[in-house]
């Protein structure tokens, strides 16, 4: 089939044309604004796009269409789905149509508020380099797998779950479409202002995720959040986390450029693995994700310690930017207030002695609504000096949206040493001035930074190479 995405460089909807280009069908598509990781994937695995909505581009023969959540992708006034529909095409959001697609899998769904990206990526690298060939959907790209998505012969697949809308009409988290057979939730703390505007509507998509998972199935969850273990009382759960607790644990860690610990659990496990991941939340995600392996006998307990080290995780993670600067640059992915605050203190955790730089850009509409100011007071505690650039202005009328000034304010205010900058020019200025051989910079957002990772590394490796 010919197979066109309204939307193909958003992370959901590329992942499923990974998948099924997997499959043999051809897959094209449409975006605006795409930059990579994923505008570079795509081309990387021949899934050709154009920028911007023009029905006159549209291929000749269409089998298929498939729709992102943004509203400029499935409003009437989007000129190519305006066309899709005039031809007939069939056209469904990506997430029905990844429900039917996988409805006769194995389904594990990996959801939560941070952490799963990483989790689905490590699951199916695990059972990929254990000489297994499960399917997988990944909202990311990962850095030891050739693809996003990939059908797979086993029964297995191995789905992030994202708990956003399906779409403007279905108001439903995408992850109550799938089928799951098991789950695994790694964390639960509110995010999604936008849609789910107090912690407690946040949470009930989580719940229902539970209560209409198939019976029998494996439920894995991590220790640390009490809004998860009320949703999930009087299941039988599997639990993991850091240090003593119930289910499987990580023990006696050595943080280092490869840090070390012990992975315990049921039946006397004592395992001792490393990592050359930053951070005690990649940590834990190395738990959660033996804890599933294990549990489900996929993988001898062997075959994990020889490939726990080997993981890299996900680009965006928290991945080395440059190559040979004496000053690393790394980047984070900022989405939420959980996910930037680990990736600053992952880099504090493992570079204590170094000046920490975080370039921000205040991206989802979660940074950007006045009910998260607080977290500007807070967030950037572990870090020493912050650039801040200002938010984009796409979707600024329909919220309560925070200005420039007022982020870099109330960040000075906490104490901390912030500046604004206009754009990513004044960025490169800024630490050419600014930045020395020890310190270390974090680039952190969930949008394109101004090019700034793509830019940024080269220059510091002929600077401090």
């Amino acid at each position: 089939m010919h197979i066109y995405c309204l939307g193909i460089a958003g992370a959901g909807v590329s992942a499923l044309a990974s998948m099924l280009i997997s499959e043999g069908h051809t897959v094209s598509g449409s975006d605006e604004a795409a930059f990579p990781p994923v505008s570079t994937y795509l081309e990387r695995i021949g899934a050709p796009f154009h920028n911007g909505f023009d029905a006159a581009l549209l291929p000749a023969r269409i089998d298929q269409a498939i729709i992102g959540t943004s509203a400029k992708l499935s409003g009437a006034e989007n000129p190519e789905l305006v066309e899709l529909r005039r031809r007939g095409v069939p056209c469904s959001t990506f997430p029905q149509f990844l429900a039917t697609y996988t409805q006769s899998r194995a389904n594990l769904i990996v959801a939560g508020s941070f952490g799963k990206s990483t989790l689905t990526a490590l699951i199916a690298y695990l059972l990929r380099a254990a000489g297994r060939d499960p399917g997988w959907f990944i909202g990311a790209v990962p850095l030891d797998l050739e693809r996003t998505g990939h059908w797979g012969s086993d029964a297995e697949m191995i789905l992030e779950g994202d708990e956003y809308v399906v779409s403007e009409a279905d108001r439903r988290a995408k992850f109550l479409l799938y089928r799951a057979r098991d789950i695994l939730i790694s964390s639960l703390t509110h995010d999604h202002f936008n849609m789910y505007p107090t912690f407690e509507s946040y949470q009930r998509p989580f719940a229902e995720l539970i209560r209409q998972q198939t019976p029998g199935g494996l439920l894995i969850c991590a220790r640390g959040y009490e809004a998860l273990a009320r949703i999930a009382a009087g299941q039988k759960i599997v639990w993991y986390g850091i240090g003593e607790g119930e289910g499987f644990c990580a023990r006696d860690i050595a943080i280092g450029e490869r840090t070390r610990f012990t992975l315990t659990g049921p039946k006397g496990l004592a395992l001792p693995l490393e990592t050359e991941l930053l951070g005690l939340h990649n940590i834990e995600n190395l738990v959660g994700g033996a804890a599933y392996v294990l549990s489900k006998g996929l993988i001898a307990p062997a075959d994990l310690q020889r490939l726990i080290p080997g993981f890299r995780g996900v680009a965006r993670r928290l991945d080395k930017k440059t190559r040979a600067s004496a000053a690393p640059i790394y980047e984070g992915f900022g989405s939420s207030l959980e996910k930037a605050q680990s990736a600053i203190e992952a880099i504090a955790l493992h570079f204590p002695d170094r000046r920490r730089i975080v370039v921000f850009e205040p991206h989802t509409f979660s940074w950007r609504n006045r009910e998260a100011l607080a977290w500007y007071e807070q967030v950037f505690a572990k870090a020493n000096l912050v650039l801040i650039l200002p938010p984009p202005a796409h979707g600024a009328a329909s919220h309560a949206q925070l200005s420039q000034a007022e982020i870099v304010a109330r960040v000075q205010g906490a104490g901390i040493a912030a500046r604004a900058m206009a754009d990513a020019g004044q960025v490169h200025e800024e630490l050419a001035r600014e930045m020395l051989a020890s310190d270390v910079v974090l680039l952190l957002s969930s949008g394109p930074l101004g090019g700034l990772p793509a830019s940024l590394p080269p220059w510091a490796d002929a600077r401090f190479g």
